[in-house]
């Protein structure tokens, strides 16, 4: 029976928080109400400054004030995220099937129309969320993708910008917080309205989408960032010890959690994070993280470590075990895998190519992340051109539609078996023995 060297001590982290809802849904209405007017007041309020689109030589300014190494890193980082884009894309074909003679049935992968992304900022120049949201738009085919990130300490961050504006983003707007989710959603004199809303944010963010999911698609709902490690006696404690803070840093309430079948390696990992932490420049985000919400769970055997590891259903799992690719068949609920210790989250984080808004608080049972696919809408069609076939859909549709008492259903079915079939049907007789004027 597993057993745990470390157990999390803070609440676990929710869904929704009804303080938070509550003042989200008071700005939401806001906007809805009064338009850039409210957006501007909230940004003054929340981002220090008044909200900006930038026009197209503003930000080519801000791209030629980065240092080229930045740029031609972001450009490099965006090329992996829009090749892995667009095999995933290629994957997806339109079908179209005759399933009886004359009936035919097909679907087409239709991209949404414009897609809002939301690029968070506040502490850091998030750039990574401008390639996963924007590029995969894109790749998608989205025709319109308007992008918001918040200023830093009041001021434009240059290397988000950049990052937007290469990605490809039609619309840069100087905007954060739920204001710049409902302005994307609702439109303003400035902001073009979209059909969905794409990234990661902190709770007030994730809570507007939510409430505004509807009115707009949204990628996921998103929570505080997580990482699972599933490890054996075979893994580097220092490796393991090293990864879980990686995405500890991410905030005060993310999950790191150790699943392993050795104490010894469990016992190492407790040491050297204690030994990390202090050094760690972003120790006051990681330490309240690892402290409150960090685990180490130490199971029986291999059965019992994927056990816990798939009931976790976790955002980031990270692989170091003998045969890391044993997971893809011993395991279901996860956002994303890293297999072996030459991976890490980080990669998936910054650079490797695959998306890294991905679900969290358990999601991962029923969905995966963001990708391709998302900004795609799966849209069927149907076509009977051969009459008999018609006639003979006519039939069922008549019989099956009368079990559900949806007459009106039965007769759109009977008209056809009438004209196609010849059958006899009783409510058409006095339709049709009086000529309809005009006709």
């Amino acid at each position: 029976m597993a057993q745990e060297l470390k157990s999390a001590t803070g609440a676990a982290p929710r869904r929704s928080d009804a303080d938070v809802a509550e003042r989200v849904r008071a700005i939401v209405d806001d906007v809805r109400r009064r338009g850039g007017a409210a957006v501007r007041e909230y940004a003054d309020r929340f981002d220090g400054r008044a909200p900006e689109r930038l026009a197209p030589e503003r930000v080519e300014e801000l791209v030629a004030s980065l240092p080229q190494q930045v740029v031609d890193d972001i450009r490099f980082v965006q090329e992996q995220v829009r090749n892995f884009a667009r095999v995933q894309r290629e994957s997806l074909r339109d079908v179209e099937v005759e399933t009886l003679p004359g009936v035919v049935l097909g679907h087409r992968h239709v991209p949404v129309g414009s897609a809002g992304a939301y690029v968070p900022g506040g502490r850091y120049p998030l750039t990574a969320s401008a390639h996963m949201t924007i590029v995969t738009a894109k790749a998608a085919g989205v025709g319109h993708v308007v992008a918001c990130t918040p200023p830093i300490r009041g001021e434009v961050p240059a290397a988000t910008v950049a990052a937007m504006h290469l990605a490809g983003a039609d619309e840069i707007h100087v905007l954060g917080g739920v204001q710049a989710v409902a302005a994307m959603a609702l439109g303003t004199a400035s902001v073009t309205p979209v059909d969905m809303l794409a990234g990661p944010g902190n709770a007030y963010v994730a809570e507007a989408k939510r409430q505004l999911f509807g009115e707009v698609g949204i990628d996921l709902f998103a929570g505080p960032t997580e990482i699972l490690v599933v490890a054996d006696a075979t893994a580097d404690p220092l490796t393991v010890a090293v990864d879980l803070l990686s995405q500890a840093e991410h905030g005060p309430d993310s999950p790191a959690v150790l699943v392993t079948t050795s104490a010894a390696l469990g016992r190492s990992v407790l040491e050297l994070v204690d030994r990390l932490l202090p050094g760690l420049p972003t120790n006051d985000l990681a330490g309240p993280a690892w402290r409150d919400h960090g685990r180490i769970v130490v199971c029986d055997d291999a059965d019992e470590m994927w056990r816990v590891a798939d009931d976790l259903a976790a955002e980031h799992v990270q692989v170091f075990t003998a045969r890391p690719r044993e997971a893809l068949d011993r395991m279901r609920n996860y956002g994303a895998l890293f297999l072996g210790e030459n991976t890490c989250v980080s990669y998936g984080d910054k650079v490797i190519g695959t998306n890294h808004v991905l679900p969290t608080l358990g999601a991962a049972r029923y969905t995966g992340g963001l990708w391709v696919g998302k900004y795609l809408k799966t849209c069927t069609y149907q076509e009977v051109h051969d009459p008999a076939a018609s006639a003979e859909l006519g039939r069922v549709c008549g019989r099956a539609s009368r079990v559900e008492l949806f007459e009106g259903h039965a007769r759109s079915g009977d008209l056809r078996a009438w004209r196609h079939g010849g059958d006899r049907v009783g409510w058409l007789d006095e339709v049709t023995a009086t000529p309809v004027a005009g006709s």
